[in-house]
């Protein structure tokens, strides 16, 4: 059963840090939970029954008296993270932030395990060469916008699929074509992979090297013939 109040947290989370030697006292200064050891800067905790939006701001808050702060919520008997999001993910955004970051299990037959996840510290994500070019070539090899920022659940078209209405067109129109053929008259230099990986299933093998139209493919150009459209070839 989830825990139903935060405070469920504060014994789990304070026996954590008196295990390292901390002295730990509840609720000072509208702070849920503030550790000390001798010579250290405090560790302020702030706890949620789950995972959201206000308790970063709490945390956010609470740098502006220590860089030492966690945030602390409930991990459930599935291990599941909130929002349908990955435990990696909220980690990321709490390093991101400047904040560490701690669940906790509760179990009917034994005690409650504290894990950490990450400890508060600054954070400077470094950027993917090969991510970035992949970003760039994405958007340089699709032909106009097609797409409406924020849609889900719907068929995109991408670059991709922008090549592959291209071969399918030119099928329709010239009959069977090899592969070489099909290059020339599309311009683009992965002809050969996309007839052999036929991911839509619009193509068929009639000779070597050698592809047709398939109905699904028809099919396909009906659909999409607003874009097939504006394809130049």
């Amino acid at each position: 059963m989830p825990i139903l109040q935060e405070t469920e947290l504060y014994g789990p989370i304070k026996a954590y840090f008196e295990a390292q030697g901390y002295e730990v006292r509840g609720e000072v200064r509208h702070c849920d939970l503030v550790a000390l050891r001798e010579g250290e800067e405090p560790v302020i905790v702030e706890l949620k029954r789950t995972f959201n939006i206000p308790l970063l701001i709490q945390g956010l808050d609470r740098l502006r008296t220590t860089d030492r702060v966690y945030v602390a919520v409930e991990m459930n008997t599935k291990g599941k993270a909130p929002h349908g999001l990955s435990w990696n993910d909220l980690v990321r955004l709490c390093r991101r932030l400047g904040l560490g970051l701690l669940t906790v299990s509760f179990y009917k037959t034994k005690k409650p395990v504290v894990l950490l996840h990450c400890d508060p510290d600054s954070y400077i994500p470094r950027k993917t060469a090969k991510r970035t070019m992949g970003l760039l070539t994405e958007f340089r090899e699709r032909s106009a916008d097609y797409n409406t920022g924020g849609s889900s659940r719907q068929k995109l078209i991408t670059a991709y699929r922008e090549k592959a209405l291209r071969c399918a067109h030119a099928l329709s129109i010239h009959g069977p074509l090899t592969t070489k053929r099909l290059r020339e008259i599309t311009g683009s230099p992965k002809i050969a992979s996309i007839m052999q990986k036929n991911f839509y299933g619009w193509y068929r093998r009639v000779g070597r090297g050698t592809y047709e139209l398939t109905p699904v493919g028809r099919e396909a150009l009906q659909q999409y013939e607003a874009i097939v459209k504006g394809l130049t070839m």
